[in-house]
């Protein structure tokens, strides 16, 4: 069943309030709620209290756990508010997604937060989704738009790849930028996602704030091949899991709702063929075929990077590479997806980047 995903935050109790401690939740992981019972405690310097949830739904994530002191906005979990049944398909879809007409394709976007800091696009990797971005777009959200896209062939976006190739990629994202009017941006970017955004920085420098590159395809040859052709030919649900399990240090997270999720994508028309195209075009013979982190590293803008150090699909050994020239940050237990495992530590990191 579809759901709108939605962010649970440290709250503001008081004119002096600038932080506060989770003391506990009193919902888990997976359980559901009614609008006003009470999801977990807070204390400050001058009150504890509890926070009451906003709306009935269920608990997604817990990304601030027990113990954790942090400032006021920051975000504490996702939870999902059921929505009845319909043809859209996805989370994020019925969380107001909307389309955007850019290089004669239509793209689906999700837009979140407004205000007049500059705004944030997010770029998914190989075979994902804006989705991807669940626990770091609401977190990002504060006085800024904040944009998830899907990119061509993949998500609700068309299908139509054209040569597949991240340089390809690369132009239609930088055409959805001017359809979204979007002059200057902080560009976030992981896997292969990571390597389009880098490629933009490059070709249009000018309009690029800072760059924050994820568990990054571009900086060196080595990939998992396995996992590439796994995720193309996958069409089973054990098969599924078997390829999302290697993105993962806590194979937990691999929800039967996000393998579900994968096979309803693969069941599109076109979607196969797609991505075998950009298989072919980016990764082929189990190699990347774009390497630029040499150029990555010459960038005149704030560049940083961040991984996982249990990363099973690129080595941790390409941001280590770069740790003389750029500010790399490698998280313990975290595989492929660190802006998810570990959500909260990585979307501080963020918000301190595109913050100063």
């Amino acid at each position: 069943m579809p759901a709108e995903i939605t962010a649970i935050t440290m709250p503001k109790w008081g004119l002096t309030m600038t932080e506060g401690k989770v003391v506990g939740w009193l919902k888990q992981q997976g359980q559901s709620f009614a609008e006003g019972e009470e999801v977990l405690e807070i204390e400050t310097t001058k009150i504890t209290n509890v926070v009451e949830a906003p709306a009935g739904g269920v608990l997604r994530r817990i990304v601030a756990p027990a113990g954790a002191t942090l400032p006021v906005g920051a975000l504490l979990a996702v939870f999902a508010i059921p929505e009845p049944a319909t043809d859209a398909g996805t989370d994020a879809e019925a969380a107001n997604s909307r389309e955007v007409e850019a290089a004669g394709l239509r793209l689906r976007y999700l837009e979140l937060g407004e205000g007049l800091g500059v705004p944030v696009l997010l770029l998914h990797g190989f075979g994902a989704d804006l989705n991807t971005w669940m626990f770091t777009q609401p977190a990002l959200a504060e006085g800024r738009r904040v944009i998830a896209l899907d990119l061509p062939g993949h998500g609700g976006s068309a299908k139509n790849v054209s040569a597949g190739d991240a340089e390809s990629l690369t132009g239609v994202v930088g055409a959805a930028l001017d359809a979204l009017s979007v002059e200057r941006v902080h560009l976030i970017g992981h896997s292969m996602g990571g390597a389009v955004a880098a490629l933009l920085a490059l070709r249009r420098g000018e309009r690029v704030a800072s760059l924050t590159l994820i568990a990054s395809a571009g900086l060196g040859a080595e990939i998992n091949a396995a996992f590439i052709d796994g995720f193309v030919r996958a069409s089973r649900r054990r098969e599924a899991t078997e390829v999302l399990n290697l993105l993962v240090y806590d194979p937990a997270l691999v929800s039967r709702t996000m393998v579900e999720d994968v096979l309803r994508y693969k069941r599109l028309d076109g979607v196969t063929a797609a991505l075998t195209r950009i298989a072919e075009a980016c990764f082929a013979d189990g190699r990347q075929s774009l390497d630029i982190a040499a150029e990555i590293a010459a960038l005149p803008l704030p560049v940083q990077i961040i991984w996982g150090r249990e990363d099973r699909i690129i080595p941790v050994s390409h941001a280590e590479a770069l740790a003389a020239r750029l500010p790399v940050h490698i998280f313990e237990q975290a595989g492929h997806l660190p802006h998810m495992e570990q959500a909260g530590e990585v979307n501080r990191l963020i918000k301190r980047f595109i913050e100063t």
